[in-house]
């Protein structure tokens, strides 16, 4: 699993088991992170303005890479008798209005590559249904963690997934980490640890309003964001503002919890995963906006949820079952996702 934030690669070895009463369990067996090179991320940062030359060769570099990055995983840990290799590649583009969603690292090859079966390829067929291809992890939230009222991911984007009526409800809030590290990386920090920078900045209330005032914000849900969306609307915004970066964090972190606290019912219990997770000062402005019990989970859970909810898409699909709803994504049915390469 590689995400928007661009921490790293995130590896996981996975057993899952369906019991007799139709559960899904889960044992995550060894995980790993491999952090990208400056190189890396600087290609994949500017990928979003590449030309259709540019990304088809650094699609085949890219599956290359990962193809190398899975195989050293397999080695370390020793794996053996795999039954896939379950690999969501990186987002470059996502413009599901315009049926257009990208993952890199997903080439055919790859299979030969790591010299076993590969499920990958998740979002392109939802984006196909008129599905807006994401988010995709409510169907673990369902199996998996169906124990909270909400589960929220706080990663390069915020999204939230819930039971309402008997269907998983799920959608993308905000940005956040995908916002916080630039301003972070621009103080010398690769991110804002524990929220200690926003902390000590202060609020500015004509920015807020701005960032508030943006029109994703007021409409319905399936809805989803990308990096696309974060150039266009919210980093203008904040660029153009001249508060010192520290004031920055500080009013965008306020403006995060302001819009997750709307999402959320008073009392609820929340697990919260992802990066955000170990932000202390994110989480305390969450529950000065909504009171909620909040679930911060083991360290594993909190940096590999993604990854191990990308494994069960990939269990799913090898057994031809749903793995995308349609109630989430928007898409014209609910269906089983993902290519199946045979090495």
């Amino acid at each position: 699993m590689s995400g928007t934030s661009l921490d790293g690669i995130d590896l996981a070895e996975i057993n899952f088991t369906l019991s007799e009463g139709k559960k899904w369990d889960f044992e995550i067996v060894t995980s790993e992170t491999i952090p990208y090179s400056g190189v890396w991320k600087q290609r994949l940062q500017n990928a979003i303005s590449y030309s259709e030359v540019q990304i088809e060769s650094l699609n085949i570099e890219y599956t290359n890479y990962i193809s190398q990055v899975i195989l050293g995983f397999i080695k370390k840990f020793g794996i053996s008798k795999l039954d896939a290799v379950s690999s969501h590649g990186h987002t470059v583009l996502h413009r599901p209005k315009n049926g257009i969603t990208l993952q890199i690292g997903n080439l055919a090859s790859l299979s030969k590559l790591v010299k076993q079966i590969v499920v990958c390829d998740f979002r392109v067929q939802d984006v196909a249904f008129g599905g807006q291809g994401a988010p995709l992890v409510p169907i673990g939230d369902r199996l998996l963690f169906n124990g909270y009222k909400y589960c929220l991911n706080l990663g390069g984007f915020a999204n939230c997934s819930f039971e309402k009526d008997k269907l998983r409800i799920a959608y993308d809030i905000c940005p956040v980490n995908i916002v916080l590290n630039k301003y972070a990386e621009k103080l010398g920090f690769p991110f804002d640890e524990g929220g200690k920078i926003a902390a000590s900045g202060v609020l500015n209330n004509s920015l807020l309003l701005k960032l508030n005032d943006l029109t994703f914000y007021s409409e319905l849900p399936p809805k989803s964001l990308g990096l696309e969306w974060v150039q266009e609307n919210v980093f203008p915004i904040l660029d153009a503002s001249n508060i010192s970066s520290e004031d920055k964090l500080n009013t965008f972190s306020e403006h995060i919890a302001m819009q997750i606290g709307r999402q959320l019912d008073n009392g609820a219990s929340v697990l919260v995963t992802g990066g955000g997770a170990y932000n202390e000062y994110l989480l305390s402005r969450l529950h000065f906006h909504k009171n909620i019990e909040v679930t911060v989970p083991s360290k594993e859970l909190i940096e590999f949820k993604e990854a191990l909810v990308f494994g069960l898409l990939g269990v799913l699909r090898l057994r031809n079952e749903v793995n995308c709803l349609s109630s989430v994504t928007g898409a014209k049915m609910d269906h089983s996702s993902g290519k199946i390469l045979l090495n």
